[in-house]
C-alpha cells in the first residue's frame, strides 16, 4: 500500500449521464482499494459529491487546487471522444498519457469499453499499457499581419462560415503558394488522428495514425476542382477569408475552442509542438479499429491465399 501512497491517477468523467457517473465512482473506488490517490476536476468532484457523498473516496484530490497535472501518471477518461478530447485538454502540456474508456456511439480515441473497465483500471494500476504519440495542429489566426489568436487542436480546426445565409469567399494556400480561391462553408486543417471525424464527414480521406501528414479539406465547396489535400508534417497551411464579400466566419478547434474570424482574417495551421499520448491496451492493426467502429461489412472475405 506504501508503496502506491505517491501515486496519482486522474480521472475525467461526462457527468451529465447516468453510466459515466457509475463508471466514475467505481473508478475512484479501484483507485481508493490499490492506494492510489484519485484526482478529479473541481467540478467533477463537487457534483460527484453532490450526487453521493460517502462513495467518493476521502483521499481524492482536485487538479489545479491541489495538484498539477504534471503529477499526475495517467489520465482515465470515461466517455467518448469528446470527453477525451477535453481530458487532451487538461494533460497536453504535462505530456500524460491518456487511457479511454469508452462510453459514447463511436468512441474512436478510446481503448476499451464498458463491460471492460475493471480490467482497464487494473491495467493502468499494473502500468500494463503501450503510449502511442499523435501528432497535433498549432493554430495562428492574423488579422493585418498582426496575431490575433494561437491555440492547437488534435483533430482538427475548422473555417466555417459564422451565418448561413452566405458563404465564404476563401483561398488557399500550401507553404507560401496560394492555390486555389472559391466559395465554400469552410474548410478544415486536420490530423491523420482527426481524419475520421470532421475531415471524413467533409470527404476526406482516412489517413493512418501512424503517417505524419497534414491534411486540408474544403466544406461543401462552390467549386470544380475543390479536392482534399494531403501534405508533409513539415508543410505550412493557410486559409485567408477575403475581405471583398465582408463575410465573417468563425475557428473551431476540436470542437471546444472558438475564435470569431472578421472578413480578411488569415489561418495557419503547422505541425504542432506537444503531441497527445495515448494508452493502448492493444496491439491490433488500425484497419480493425476501422471495421469495428464504423461497423464495416467484411462478409465474404477468406485472408490471403494459402498454397
Amino acid at each position: 500500500m506504501s508503496g502506491n501512497s505517491k501515486r496519482r491517477i486522474l480521472v475525467v468523467s461526462h457527468v451529465a449521464r447516468e453510466e459515466a457517473i457509475e463508471a466514475a465512482m467505481t473508478v475512484l473506488q479501484l483507485l481508493d482499494d490499490a492506494g492510489v490517490t484519485p484526482v478529479l476536476e473541481p467540478a467533477t468532484y463537487r457534483e460527484l459529491l453532490r450526487l453521493d457523498r460517502n462513495r467518493v473516496p476521502r483521499t481524492t484530490v482536485t487538479l489545479g487546487d491541489q495538484l498539477a497535472a504534471d503529477e499526475v501518471e495517467i489520465a482515465i477518461v470515461l466517455g467518448g471522444d469528446g470527453t477525451i478530447l477535453r481530458a487532451a485538454e487538461l494533460v497536453r502540456d504535462a505530456g500524460v498519457p491518456i487511457l479511454g474508456v469508452n462510453l459514447g456511439h463511436v468512441g474512436f480515441l478510446a481503448e476499451s469499453e464498458r463491460d471492460s473497465l475493471a480490467d482497464t483500471v487494473g491495467r493502468a494500476l499494473s502500468r500494463d499499457y503501450e503510449v502511442e504519440e499523435r501528432m497535433t495542429l498549432d493554430v495562428r489566426v492574423t488579422l493585418g499581419g498582426e496575431t490575433v489568436y494561437e491555440t492547437w487542436a488534435l483533430n482538427e480546426a475548422s473555417i466555417e462560415k459564422a451565418s448561413r445565409e452566405r458563404m465564404l469567399e476563401l483561398v488557399l494556400e500550401v507553404d507560401g503558394q496560394p492555390l486555389l480561391s472559391f466559395g465554400a462553408d469552410g474548410a478544415i486543417f486536420s490530423t491523420p488522428t482527426g481524419s475520421t471525424a470532421y475531415s471524413f464527414s467533409a470527404g476526406g480521406p482516412i489517413v493512418w495514425p501512424t503517417v505524419e501528414a497534414l491534411l486540408l479539406v474544403p466544406i461543401s465547396a462552390h467549386a470544380l476542382f475543390a479536392r482534399p489535400i494531403v501534405v508533409g508534417p513539415s508543410s505550412t497551411l493557410a486559409v485567408e477569408i477575403i475581405p471583398r464579400t465582408g463575410t465573417p466566419g468563425v475557428l473551431w478547434c476540436d470542437g471546444r475552442r472558438t475564435y470569431d474570424l472578421t472578413a480578411g482574417s488569415r489561418v495557419t495551421a503547422t505541425r504542432g509542438a506537444a503531441a497527445i499520448r495515448l494508452a493502448r491496451l492493444h496491439s491490433a492493426p488500425f484497419s480493425k479499429r476501422l471495421v469495428e467502429k464504423f461497423q464495416l461489412p467484411t462478409s465474404g472475405w477468406r485472408g490471403p491465399a494459402r498454397a
